[in-house]
């Protein structure tokens, strides 16, 4: 998401995932908004976004808007927080992997 896309937010506004849905500014399923510098921002906002560009967080500034961490929301599944991350996947150590038998060409003499 591009600053020059939040420009038809009024003035103190604040932008979060739900006013972007909203606005229609944002479709699909996804978890996270990042904030990209792209264009321009005349006016102060308060943005919640999970992520936001170095460009994109001094426009913001000199604009005179704040960035403010996301509000913490349940996961859609009704799952607990905890159990709706992937848990990750333990590295394997050299032994443990499995090796092929090399093939052995059988050629004619």
């Amino acid at each position: 998401m591009n600053l020059s896309e939040l420009a038809d937010f009024k003035s103190g506004s604040i932008v979060n995932e739900e006013s972007l849905r909203a606005a229609n500014l944002v479709r699909g399923n996804f978890y996270g908004i990042k904030i990209l510098g792209d264009g321009e921002l005349k006016h102060g906002l308060t943005i919640q976004a999970e992520k936001v560009s170095t460009a994109a967080r001094e426009k913001i500034e000199k604009a005179g808007g704040t960035i403010a961490a996301p509000e913490a929301k349940a996961p859609r599944n009704g799952a607990t927080e905890a159990s709706a991350e992937k848990p990750k996947r333990a590295a394997r150590s050299p032994a443990s992997r499995k090796v092929k038998p090399k093939k052995t060409k059988v050629g004619k003499k």
